[in-house]
């Protein structure tokens, strides 16, 4: 797939998911880079890229950061994440020049791999820890690959809010989701309770620093009000809950995984799979299917995942929430989710 064909692909993503900014910036970029424009210089060296790559998302981030840093002050007055309001013919004016004038800055940051940590997610892990809880009653060790700046693996402090009235996580958190799931209903007598919290990522972000924070913020698409806010209650919750992220890539953190006696050790994952090789999926596939091996009743291995997959080679791609137990080793479609997690639908 060509740098066009990602980009079309990813404006028509962002059109759907609810971000009409970033559907007509994308599409202005398009347009401005088969005629010769000022894309051309910036995304040089990144057209055969495979789509896996997400170049569109690094671009769109790698602006995004200028303009919540204050360094694009012009561009900022159609960001609404920074109180702008958006105008496609005058924001793209102003993310041209933007363009033009940091290109070799924006070249630099197009390295970075999106780091999103889209707190949204969270909703399948909490849902999916909790339907594990109800199978196997033990304390959870949760690891989890690419936890960006982890905090995802603080699901359990999140609040979440159904159509019925019942919640469940923390009531008081500052992170709140409302109608989370559907489908069939939850235990909510069982409790869960995360005793370790640890993940990895080849470049994780520290979510305490004002860096970390900006970086973040800077991967959330800024006409999507409620998705900042989450991030800002999850970056509170990070403050208080103590979690370990490692500089450690997937098949590396894997190998050194080893299983403890009364808990069920859980390998987490979301929307990352992509960014590793086809060699260290298959690496990855590997270990963990060899701590299962080891696995017994009372030191159980689960693999829970968010990843966009086919029920069959035929069927088209959803986003499943798979959870996959040893001993058994039996994988089981869990229910379904959106991109960014909200709402999810259980089975």
């Amino acid at each position: 797939m060509d740098l066009v064909q990602a980009f079309q692909l990813q404006a028509a993503a962002c059109e759907e998911l609810g971000s009409p900014m970033y559907a007509d910036l994308l599409r202005f970029v398009v347009d401005d880079y088969e005629i010769g424009g000022s894309p051309v210089a910036v995304l040089a060296g990144y057209e055969d890229q495979p789509a896996g790559a997400a170049i569109a998302l690094r671009l769109l981030g790698s602006v995004h950061r200028l303009v919540l840093a204050g360094e694009a002050p012009e561009l900022a007055a159609f960001y609404p994440s920074v109180g702008g309001e958006w105008d496609p013919r005058l924001g793209w004016e102003a993310f041209d020049q933007v363009l033009q004038a940091r290109g070799p800055e924006l070249r630099e940051l197009l390295t970075q791999p999106p780091q999103t940590n889209e707190v949204g997610r969270s909703i399948a892990l909490y849902g999916g820890l909790s339907r594990l809880a109800e199978a196997v009653p033990l304390p959870v060790r949760l690891f989890e690959i690419g936890a960006s700046g982890g905090l995802n693996l603080r699901a359990d402090q999140f609040c979440y809010n159904l159509a019925d009235g019942s919640t469940f996580g923390s009531s008081d958190s500052p992170v709140v989701f409302d109608d989370a799931w559907s489908g069939r209903p939850l235990d909510p007598a069982v409790k869960l309770r995360i005793v370790e919290r640890v993940g990895s990522d080849i470049a994780p972000v520290n979510p305490f620093t004002d860096d970390g924070a900006l970086t973040l913020t800077s991967y959330v698409w800024p006409d999507m009000p409620d998705r900042l806010e989450r991030l800002r209650g999850a970056l509170e919750v990070a403050r208080k809950v103590p979690a370990d992220v490692r500089r450690e890539d997937a098949v590396s953190f894997l190998r050194n995984l080893e299983l403890s006696e009364g808990h069920v050790t859980v390998v987490w994952h979301s929307v990352m799979w992509q960014y590793l090789t086809p060699e260290d999926r298959a690496a990855a596939d590997g270990l963990i299917a060899a701590l299962g091996a080891q696995a017994t009743s009372s030191a159980p291995l689960a693999h829970l995942s968010l990843e966009p997959m086919r029920r069959t080679p035929d069927a088209e791609p959803e986003f499943l929430v798979v959870l996959q137990v040893w001993p058994t080793g039996v994988p089981r479609v869990l229910g379904t989710a959106e991109p960014h997690g909200l709402p999810a639908r259980w089975e």
